[in-house]
């Protein structure tokens, strides 16, 4: 059974830059420790015959099939432009770059 202290409690807030006041870090103590006794007990649950898993719950209807439409022509692009040049977007210079 982990059991995890005041010190290194306050250690790993202090990696993690938390400002914990002495009674959170017997809270956090507390905390941790089931958690890494939740940790610890899954090598004990965990049989042989059961395959790993990446999801809880099986990935199903997540994923479109990728259809190909017909995009935009360049007239229809530029139809809604403030501004457009020589068939292209016609935008402001930017911090006085040079041609």
């Amino acid at each position: 059974m982990p059991n995890i202290s005041r010190d290194e409690v306050a250690h790993l807030a202090k990696l993690a830059r938390l400002a914990v006041t002495e009674e959170e870090l017997d809270v956090f103590a507390g905390q941790l420790d089931q958690i890494l006794d939740a940790v610890a007990a899954v090598g004990e649950v965990a049989k042989d015959d059961i395959p790993p898993t990446s999801h809880a719950v099986p990935l199903t209807n997540v994923f479109r099939a990728d259809e190909v439409r017909p995009g935009l022509t360049q007239q229809q692009a530029l139809a809604g432009a403030p501004a457009a040049e020589e068939g292209r977007f016609r935008v402001p210079r930017i911090l006085g770059e040079e041609q």
